[in-house]
């Protein structure tokens, strides 16, 4: 990332630690007392609205930074081009949930009795509205989603006859898709509901679906690996990740509470990952959550995204069957060299971080806790220790740490999930709660159609070609 860019986003890191600026201090103003999240919304989207606004108005013309030959083809990386509200990704700190580190959400969101991790349903209060919501809050949230679980027969049906070679996140994407038929979004859009309405059918189809989203992937999980068994009822006493782990068939207090601990950290990554950044640009065509979503979770299914987990996984129990359960750092040093005459090591290196991923970091705490003596995880403390030495003499690799994939895959078997071709479908069911809280704020403030600029190379050339001519003939003659 250039020196620049990286300035940029540690001084927005910095201020929204210091809560300076004055839309997050006009978020935390507002009311907390209600349980209602939609009435909280309605009272911080009109202010946000103005703030906003007014600053469009001082600031349109204003440039924040330049884009290069190299970024055009390097994939946009660093390229500065999305306002997305959730959450911000930091090279040398990671990710921050509106304004807060994983270890905050850890300590500040409210958990479930007897747990020890956070629950996603405060998570997704505090992406929806900057603030952290009390037990109350979240205990809302939690019957709503319940309250919302139904799944229509057509999908049910449609699920159940799916053919079991058909992958878990095709038959994922193809369920959100045609729940769509519900969307309250696209009814009130049919019906000309006026644009600043929008915000609030966006919300309910949003709910809807994330109430949705875990019986659909349980229903999948149970129809490819557990006979067809039934997934049960929703608990409506119960919290969101406790029913999706019944659902599953894992009862394990644990991994329950690891459960909550993967939807949470999962959940968001800023606006520029492919799924992220999906759901973003199909929303911005005013397709509805449902629609953007399914086209999300494609993003997701791609091996340089969501199937990365997976992969560490294959890697790591070829490297037992090479090398055995416990082997020396040597041996794997040597392992690694290997991988590397051919490919890369899956887990390690990321495209914006520099560092250990703080995602990474949590997930080695639990199992540090719940599962220390585990031969599975004691190799990945292994390859921690080992890898990033390694690739750092390398050189040409930018970040040797660790990240998010590196770990979850180890966990989720140590406790019996061993099927890794369902992985990503639990990643899909987490990160939907981050592109539909900002798909509610996109539709609030009015974000227009994403459209960005394309050039041919042919055409980039002779852009390069007329800059330099103008340039040469601006330089002063002798």
């Amino acid at each position: 990332m250039p020196l620049a860019s990286r300035s940029l986003v540690r001084l927005i890191n910095s201020t929204l630690r210091t809560n300076t600026l004055i839309g997050f201090q006009l978020k935390c103003s507002a009311s907390t007392q209600t349980t209602d999240l939609k009435e909280v919304l309605r009272e911080l989207i009109p202010k946000e609205q103005k703030r906003v606004a007014a600053f469009k108005a001082e600031h349109k013309d204003t440039p924040i930074g330049q884009v290069t030959v190299d970024m055009i083809y390097g994939g946009m990386r660093d390229i500065n081009g999305l306002v997305y509200e959730t959450s911000l990704l930091d090279a040398k700190e990671g990710i921050r949930f509106r304004g807060k580190t994983i270890e905050e959400c850890q300590a500040e969101l409210p958990r479930a009795k007897g747990g020890e991790e956070p629950l996603p349903e405060g998570l997704f209060w505090l992406l929806a509205t900057s603030q952290i919501p009390t037990q109350e809050q979240v205990d809302w949230v939690t019957r709503e989603w319940n309250n919302r679980a139904d799944i229509p027969q057509h999908v049910v049906t449609m699920l159940n006859n799916f053919p079991a070679q058909l992958h878990p996140m095709s038959q994922f994407s193809a369920a959100i898709t045609v729940l769509n038929l519900n969307s309250k979004f696209a009814k009130a859009y049919s019906d000309s509901v006026p644009k600043p309405k929008y915000w609030e059918y966006i919300y309910e189809d949003s709910m809807d679906l994330i109430a949705k989203l875990p019986t659909i992937a349980a229903i999948i999980y149970r129809n490819l690996y557990r006979d067809g068994t039934a997934v049960g009822a929703i608990d409506p006493k119960k919290d969101w990740s406790w029913n999706f782990s019944t659902m599953l068939g894992y009862d394990n207090k644990y991994f329950v509470d690891l459960l909550r601990l993967y939807l949470t950290i999962h959940s968001d990554h800023e606006g520029g990952n492919v799924s992220a950044h999906t759901s973003h640009l199909v929303g911005s065509a005013l397709s509805d959550p449902y629609l953007s979503v399914a086209a999300a979770m494609n993003g997701l299914a791609g091996p340089l995204h969501g199937l990365a987990n997976q992969e560490v996984l294959i890697w790591i129990t070829k490297l037992v069957e090479k090398i055995g359960k416990t082997p020396t750092d040597e041996q794997i040093k040597q392992y690694v060299l290997d991988t590397l005459k051919t490919s890369v090591v899956p887990g390690f290196g990321h495209a914006v971080l520099r560092k250990t991923d703080p995602r990474y970091t949590c997930q080695r705490e639990f199992a540090l806790k719940h599962l220390p003596n585990d031969s599975m995880f004691k190799i990945v403390s292994q390859l921690y220790k080992v890898v990033p030495p390694i690739l750092g003499d390398i050189g040409r690799i930018k970040n040797p740490w660790p990240n998010v994939d590196a770990h979850s895959g180890v966990l989720l078997q140590f406790y019996g999930m061993k099927e890794m071709n369902f992985y990503t479908v639990l990643f899909g069911v987490s990160r939907a709660l981050g592109v539909l809280a900002q798909m509610i704020w996109s539709r609030a403030l009015g974000f227009p159609l994403e459209r960005p600029k394309s050039l041919s190379t042919d055409g980039l050339m002779a852009l390069i070609a007329a800059q330099k001519k103008a340039a040469a003939d601006d330089k002063p003659k002798a």
